[in-house]
């Protein structure tokens, strides 16, 4: 019988090659193994010596051979020939789809810049769009951050020189008590998994802040369902109990916050709420030692907490003083908040118990000796094993700035930033606020911006005005409007064109920005927006180029498409100088390169503005002789330098002595080196350098050997961050630069340069009581923003996305699972399928964002469940508030930042007949891909 048995390899080989590059299927960027057989993908894993993931990689990063595969991806260059949005296009030559560009672009640069609105999405090489947008001259350019979480980053900038995700991360191997609040669950996903898994395996207790309880929410030992928007009311009732109990610590505050900064006191002054300064510029200190005033990095000296300082009939008090006036308020007791929370009074005060029992009751404590920038050695680092983690949850609404810098306060108060079991800053960061460049924005013809776009405005004088007070900017970034506008307002960048407020524009660039679905409010205006014409019957936005890999639903509103390869296709870097990989204890980048070649006529986006640059004539992309400075993206990478010795990538650089790692010249061989390394490079911290980063000499000294500084940059977390009061200054009628007076209330109100709550802006706009239940998204693991639910395998996990809703609500509308209800707003509404949820604030319903597509886009058939079963909030969602009676429309976003207030919706339920399909449909579009066969199957290798 046995010689009768087949023979059967039961470990066939997987590959014959396997080629290390970085995911693309989120924003982890993790490092994974792509096998290959006979030239092409056969399978993809993680790979464990990347210092991300470690080998560990998710269902997205797996699936990413079927995004490689995917049929909805473009084939060529397209000019439109049907109307916008009919999905009519001709596939032409590159060269006529260059061409074409320039032949719109170029007369724009030429006579004003500013008519061009360059404008990416989740783009992972900003640095790079960025500067080919400053050397054409346009202010317009900005990427997703503004309907991200930008207030999450810049809030963290402003108060401690850093923030959540890609800044830093909690302290895995030594936190005994941590806390999550609204973590996006697709972002950062195996790193925050893996970290979770060291919590649970050690027995450190996780909290869990979410209306929603589902991913990491569903194995936190304790979950709060807060209700949506009082976030910062929950987080200042705990420092209310924290101060009320003397649970601060206070030498950390004394040492390296301005705590003990002097704030003058004087109402009457027009210096009232700002820094006592010296002749330097530099705030004081009363010196604790002397009792004398001192700048507040003089070497030996040790800042009181306590001491006032009078002066020329003015008294100066230490910002500690402000704060514990502030929050010992009974307005932040737990009594005060809990309903409007929903959280008890009594579970509010055993959090901040357990926060200060973990902080203060189990310090970690490690033997390292380290020396602090005033001189002092220290022998240990003493740490708080309280950390914390946040995201889009308490980011996207309109007092998320706020609230998100209110957590901070809270993790500083107890000392658990930048110390052992605490939170931790990854390289480059930490940058204090004014590391930062400010935003430029003076456009004139044929030259370069005079600087960066983007940064961090340290009064009204940084402002992006012109002489009449109106805005620079197309997005009205870095105005009255919008004063910290970090990252620009992409979400605000078609309706202000289409209005021509404050300017027409002529051409609309955009990557990988799905406006004409998911990725903006009001989805349905937007759609008129991008379709509309004048009289002349001309559109209303002239010209719109588009880029993207795959058959989204905003190709078919564009003039010209410029394709864009997948991520196993092209060079990408994963820079210090952007969005790096790194550690807390080491810095790191990475990239990606052409694992295999493209089979169609697509080039990387990136590459192609090298081109465009050349042809532009644009200073940073033409040589002296005139030819093309860059020949595609990767010689950028290699050849390019932001200043001398410091370049898009930190490894493998070329010093005097040769091979260099952070400063040094091009190296040819660079992009091998990273290949023959795994795709990555990484250096470690020092270990003396480890924790204490923004006041340790050990780790200053390392920036600036890696380039991140030019000098040592010490500096004081900011729990009383000046620049707001220089705002609110401007607005109480102070000063050269005025705010318009309808704006000079909400400013006064809103920016307080210490953490306050107020209520969501919808709130003065709409009737709770005719919309009493918040509506939230949330993104699935298994999806990355709308790119996964068109992947043949993850669609199996998410293929239609109902209604999730309380038991509360289930009850009181008679409902069961797969019943259908009508969701109404103040803009609109949708009929949608609903499921049964226990575990959610009984106030809320959510669902899954961008599972919803529309017909004839990303090659999915017309009765794909997607398209009939899947749908999106964002058409109950408006860019703009609506009317209250003063003749004015205010933005739907947060005062300080213009950060999109996508969670701020309010909604009312009505049980409905079941239609045919969600409710409302949109006309099928035609698509320039076919439609994908109904089984989908290849095979690889022999």
């Amino acid at each position: 019988m046995g010689h009768n048995q087949p023979e059967i390899d039961l470990s066939p080989s997987v590959s014959d090659e396997v080629r290390k590059t970085t995911c693309y299927m989120c924003a982890c960027r993790c490092g994974i193994d792509v096998h290959m057989k006979d030239g092409k993908v056969a399978y993809i894993e993680g790979n464990r010596d990347h210092p991300v993931n470690k080998g560990v990689l998710c269902a997205k990063g797996a699936a990413g051979i079927m995004q490689h595969n995917a049929p909805s991806r473009l084939r060529a260059p397209l000019r439109r020939v049907g109307p916008r949005g009919s999905g009519k296009f001709k596939e032409i030559t590159w060269d006529e789809a260059l061409e074409t560009a320039v032949g719109w672009m170029k007369p724009l640069r030429e006579t004003a810049p500013e008519t061009l609105a360059f404008f990416t999405g989740r783009d992972q090489s900003q640095s790079f769009t960025s500067y080919w947008a400053q050397n054409f001259g346009t202010p317009n350019y900005a990427a997703h951050g503004g309907f991200c979480s930008v207030n999450m980053a810049t809030a963290g900038i402003y108060t401690m020189g850093g923030a959540f995700w890609e800044f830093g991360q909690p302290d895995w191997e030594h936190t005994k008590l941590f806390m999550l609040f609204g973590v996006a669950e697709d972002h950062d996903s195996n790193p925050i998994k893996m970290g979770l898994g060291r919590l649970k395996e050690r027995g450190a207790k996780v909290i869990g802040v979410n209306p929603i309880r589902s991913g990491y929410n569903a194995i936190a030992d304790e979950w709060v369902g807060i209700t949506p928007g009082t976030d910062g009311l929950f987080i200042l009732a705990l420092v209310h109990e924290l101060l009320k109990a003397g649970k601060i610590d206070l030498d950390y505050l004394a040492r390296y916050t301005n705590a003990p900064v002097l704030v003058n006191g004087d109402p009457k002054s027009p210096d009232y709420g700002l820094f006592l300064r010296d002749g330097n510029d530099k705030p004081l200190v009363i010196d604790r030692n002397t009792g004398k005033l001192s700048a507040f990095d003089a070497p030996g000296i040790l800042p009181d907490l306590a001491a006032t300082h009078r002066h020329a009939g003015i008294t100066h008090r230490p910002v500690l003083h402000l704060m514990a006036e502030r929050y010992l308020d009974p307005q932040y007791a737990p009594d005060a908040v809990a309903t409007r929370c929903g959280i008890s009074a009594d579970k509010i005060r055993r959090i901040a118990l357990e926060l200060a029992e973990v902080a203060f009751g189990d310090p970690v404590i490690l033997d390292r000796p380290w020396t602090d920038f005033r001189g002092e050695r220290h022998e240990q680092m003493i740490g708080r094993p309280v950390s914390f983690h946040a995201m889009r949850g308490i980011s996207a609404h309109s007092n998320g700035f706020q609230t998100c810098r209110a957590l901070h306060v809270l993790q500083i108060l107890l000392g658990s930033v930048e110390t052992p079991g605490g939170y931790r800053f990854k390289p480059p960061y930490p940058k204090p606020a004014t590391a930062h460049p400010k935003p430029h924005s003076k456009a004139a013809p044929g030259v370069p911006l005079d600087g960066p776009h983007l940064g961090f405005v340290q009064g009204p004088e940084d402002l992006a005005l012109r002489e009449d007070g109106s805005p620079v900017r197309i997005d009205k970034a870095f105005t009255w409007e919008n004063p910290m506008a970090s990252h620009g307002l992409m979400h605000m960048v078609i309706s202000n064109a289409h209005a021509g407020d404050p300017y027409k524009i002529d051409t609309l660039f955009l990557y990988m920005a799905n406006m004409a679905w998911n990725s903006s409010m009001n989805t349905r205006g937007v759609i008129e927006m991008l379709t509309d014409t004048d009289e002349d019957g001309e559109y209303v936005i002239p010209r719109i180029i588009y880029s993207d890999a795959y058959s989204s639903e905003m190709v078919a509103y564009a003039d010209l498409i410029l394709p864009d390869t997948t991520y196993l296709e092209r060079y990408d870097c994963i820079s210090l100088l952007d969005r790096p990989i790194c550690e807390p204890d080491a810095a790191a980048d990475a990239i990606r390169w052409p694992v295999v070649e493209p089979d169609r006529e697509v080039r990387g986006f990136q590459s192609v503005l090298c081109d465009l640059g050349h042809r532009l004539n644009l200073p940073g992309f033409v040589a002296e002789d005139g030819s093309a400075k860059y020949v595609d993206y990767a010689d950028y990478i290699v050849n390019h330098q932001r200043k001398p010795g410091v370049g898009p990538l930190a490894g493998f650089r070329m010093g005097e002595a040769g091979l260099t790692h952070g400063r040094g010249g091009p190296n040819a061989a660079q992009l091998d080196s990273y290949i023959a390394n795994g795709g990555f490079f990484i250096r470690h911290v020092p270990k003396n350098a480890a924790y204490f980063k923004p006041w340790n000499t050990g780790y200053q000294d390392w920036a600036v050997e890696m380039g991140f500084f030019d000098a040592p940059q010490p500096y004081l977390f900011q729990l009383y961050v000046e620049p707001l009061r220089k705002f609110q200054i401007a607005a109480e009628g102070h000063g050269t630069r005025q705010p318009p007076d309808h704006l000079r209330g909400r400013i006064k109100a809103t920016m307080d340069p210490l953490p306050i709550w107020y209520p969501p802006l919808s709130d003065g706009h709409e009737d709770p009581v005719e919309y009493p239940i918040h509506a939230l998204t949330q993104r699935p693991m298994a999806m990355y923003h709308s790119w996964g639910s068109q992947n043949a395998w993850l669609r199996q996990i998410h293929g239609r996305n109902p209604l999730y809703m309380p038991t509360r609500l289930m009850q009181q509308h008679t409902l069961h699972d797969g019943d259908w209800v009508r969701v109404i707003s103040s803009h609109g509404s949708i009929t949608v399928p609903v499921a049964h949820m226990a575990a959610l604030n009984e106030n809320t319903v959510w669902t899954w964002n961008a599972i919803g597509k529309r017909k004839g886009t990303w090659a999915l058939d017309n009765e794909a469940p997607e398209a009939t079963k899947g749908f999106l909030l964002n058409h109950l969602i408006h860019e703009l508030l609506p009317p209250k009676g003063d003749g004015l429309r205010w933005a739907n976003s947060d005062p300080i930042t213009g950060q999109a207030a996508w969670f701020d919706l309010r909604v009312r339920i009505e049980k409905s007949a079941a239609p045919d399909e969600c409710q409302p449909t949109f006309g099928r579009i035609q698509s320039p891909v076919p439609s994908a066969p109904s089984i989908l199957t290849w095979k690889v290798g022999q």
